[in-house]
């Protein structure tokens, strides 16, 4: 492929690591495809629909035509090398999203200018604030009718809460007739004052600036003084030179939003038409001049005290100490493992022995490589601020830390979000039980957001995920690419139980002695308190106890006594959660305590203190968004009401209404086919989970029975 740089001949400083995130179907991943077409990494444009886009290779993706996993690459613009991961924009896929905001330097949010910011979109930008990542936003499908990029800006503001300063407005032809529609010519650089419009018949890779048409000299003019305004508020040094009356030339401008932007306070926000190939190389410009590179130092943790203070701190550079990051793991088609990596500091090389912080093992380096989508390039090293990949290292994992053994360091690793649904499977015959197994194992090793179990009364496989899509999606890997079929069960709702009041709990465990000589007994004895915590508190154990009543040595036994018993719960099998659990004493006996003794008699006593302490269930509520034509919004409300669903907003454009409502998940399977029927195939929804809540006291005792049974 044309324009891959030889990376290490680019100084740190001209090195971008940004990801692309956005709602399904705003136009990520057609905005990735002409990023690379016209940076030169690929001579032809793919496209989404047809199943050509470079960035959805896996065969899911074609088909269905949204990305489904993150997938990263490497080119070049302006003398910079950038490595941009494409991030799918389904809530079921957030996990991709996650772990590759943990490892980027910048971002570029796209929004639908039609639909503005939309439920993903939302959590897309918190997980990008929770990382602090610097953004660009561009507000794609300007060509549409209906394209309103204020009210899109407007929406950043109120749903966001974010502060984006627009730098080019849209470029809009009046209608040939009257009546007629606009036509989006190009865009308006605001900084520059000049407009830009692209060439069409070679398919966008030529453009032609010039001055601004009379008709928008006025409104950029405002637009402009808006604009500069804007950066100042938050620039002081730009405020003092805008007050003082001085001529801000481009450069000037340029510099201070760039310091808006690397400090997120502001986000440059961008304007075009990816499909009609317009606004990308704005957007690229905007990447080399905003978004920063890899930072001058990191920070980390001692990694024989994990729970500290990141206090170590490491300058960034190829001659520093290796500090990298695994924040993603998969499997070719030949069944390698490659592990993707981000190097902070120092060289990761071929045939370097590091250390694996996270497990306290050595890892060898049997070989390095460059992603470019599924295609790859061998390296014989990574250096800082890049991002390859590791081939091989079958026991590495998502959240890894690589370090430099003589120099440890443990970086922090991303959070993965609960599972909210399961299914069981059932393998159709001897032959594909037996590879349902390994199958299982390398898809959890892909996915931290995908979960595996027995239960144990059924002895039933259940695998737990995201949402229907994204276990609709596994079930169809384990049929393409392991040969695995089997029998899928109804879905299963991924519920929780909990404690409503404060309670105490003691078991003595004590089993004698045989015959003189022969084994000896056991004796445990564990007290414990349990006591609700707000929700979303999560399950907290402290041991309080005295050594002189539980020895030091015996103390780990009664914590999986009980954190086992909490997972299994006290009324439906399911974990427990938003509890705090306090071990306050108990004794033992000087020669027949032990480890089994006082691990079984803190699982009992646990489960005393629960039964006591007024368990209830609790049940995943998701945050639903509709988006419905007028006329059909009464069904869809109605509809909603009879899934138990709370209507939090409706609002409405021009034809169509948007409905924002939470409801439980339980009442949510076969929604789009019940939706489709309702609103003849034009309504369109997405989910996420919010919160968990208390199941309904007159629905509770039902769903009980029925889980147990």
């Amino acid at each position: 492929m044309a324009n891959r740089l030889d990376t290490r001949s680019v100084p740190l400083d001209r090195t971008r690591n940004i990801g692309i995130m956005a709602h399904v179907d705003a136009g990520k991943t057609t905005t990735t495809e002409r990023i690379l077409f016209y940076a030169g990494s690929t001579t032809r444009i793919g496209e989404v629909d047809d199943g050509s886009a470079v960035t959805d290779w896996m065969a899911q993706e074609q088909e269905r035509g949204i990305s489904i996993t993150a997938a990263a690459t490497t080119f070049g613009w302006r003398g910079h090398v950038v490595n941009l991961i494409d991030t799918p924009g389904h809530v079921d896929f957030t996990m991709e999203v996650e772990r590759s905001l943990r490892v980027l330097d910048g971002a570029i949010a796209v929004f639908d200018a039609v639909a503005g910011v939309e439920s993903q979109s939302e959590t897309v930008w918190r997980q990008a604030d929770r990382y602090r990542v610097p953004r660009l936003a561009f507000i794609n499908k300007c060509d549409r009718e209906g394209a309103d990029p204020a009210r899109v800006v407007e929406m950043m503001k109120t749903r966001l809460g974010a502060h984006p300063i627009v730098i080019q407005l849209p470029l809009v032809s009046a209608p040939a007739t009257p009546g007629g529609s606009t036509t989006f010519d190009g865009v308006i650089d605001l900084i520059e004052m000049r407009s830009r419009t692209w060439d069409v018949a070679s398919f966008g890779a030529k453009f032609t600036d010039g001055p601004i048409p009379h008709a928008h000299v006025a409104g950029a003019s405002l637009a402009r003084e808006a604009m500069i305004e804007a950066i100042a508020e938050l620039d002081d040094e730009l405020m003092a030179a805008w007050v003082a009356g001085r001529e801000l030339a481009a450069a000037a401008l340029r510099a201070a939003l760039r310091r808006v932007t690397l400090g997120n306070r502001g986000v440059p926000t961008l304007v075009g038409a990816a499909f009609r190939n317009q606004g990308i190389h704005n957007l690229l410009d905007a990447v080399v001049d905003f978004l920063p590179p890899p930072s001058v130092e990191i920070r980390g943790r001692d990694p024989q005290d994990p729970t500290s203070a990141p206090t170590i701190v490491r300058a960034v550079g190829d001659d520093q100490p290796l500090a990298a990051l695994v924040f993603k793991v998969q499997y070719d088609e030949r069944g390698s493992q490659l592990s993707f990596v981000r190097v902070y500091t120092g060289c990761l090389k071929v045939g370097d022995a590091v250390l694996d912080a996270s497990r306290g093992s050595l890892e060898q380096i049997g070989g390095l490589v460059r992603m470019f989508a599924n295609h790859r390039e061998d390296l014989r090293q990574i250096e800082a601020g890049m991002i390859g990949a590791v081939v091989g290292g079958g026991k590495l994992a998502t959240g890894d830390t690589l370090c430099d053994p003589r120099s440890p360091i443990l970086l922090d690793a991303m959070t993965v979000p609960s599972a909210v649904m399961g299914i069981a499977l059932e393998p159709d015959t001897e032959e594909d039980h037996s590879k349902l197994g390994v199958a299982l194992e390398r898809l959890a090793i892909e996915d931290p957001s995908f979960r595996v179990r027995t239960d144990v009364d059924s002895g039933q496989i259940v695998i737990s995920g995201m949402g229907e899509l994204h276990l609709e999606i596994v079930v169809d890997r384990l049929r393409r690419e392991f040969g695995v079929n089997a029998r899928v069960g109804n879905p299963q709702v991924a519920y929780r139980e909990t404690i409503s009041r404060r309670a105490e709990g003691e078991n003595k465990f004590v089993r004698g002695a045989g015959s003189p000589g022969g084994p000896r007994g056991d004796y445990g004895h564990v007290k414990l308190v349990v006591e609700p915590t707000d929700r979303g508190g999560g399950y907290v154990y402290e041991n309080r106890a005295p050594s002189s009543d539980i020895p030091q040595e015996l103390a780990p036994a009664v914590e999986a006594g009980v954190t086992e018993a909490a997972l299994r719960g006290v009324l439906s099998g399911h974990p427990m959660t938003d509890l705090r659990v306090q071990v306050v004493g108990g004794s033992y006996h000087p020669v027949d305590s032990n480890n089994y003794a006082f691990k079984v008699a803190g699982g009992k006593a646990f489960v005393a203190a629960a039964t006591k302490a007024s368990p209830t269930l609790l049940e995943p509520v998701m945050s639903l968004e509709v988006v419905t034509p007028d006329e059909h919004v009464g069904d869809v409300l109605g509809d909603l009401h009879a899934r138990r669903g709370k209507v939090a907003g409706i609002s409405a454009r021009p034809g169509v209404q948007t409905v924002a409502c939470f409801v439980p998940m339980a009442s949510m399977f076969g929604y789009a086919t019940d939706l489709r029927s309702r609103t003849k195939g034009r309504a369109t929804y997405a989910m996420e989970l919010d919160h968990y809540d208390e199941v309904p006291t007159q629905l509770r005792d039902d769903v009980i029975t029925r889980l147990r049974a």
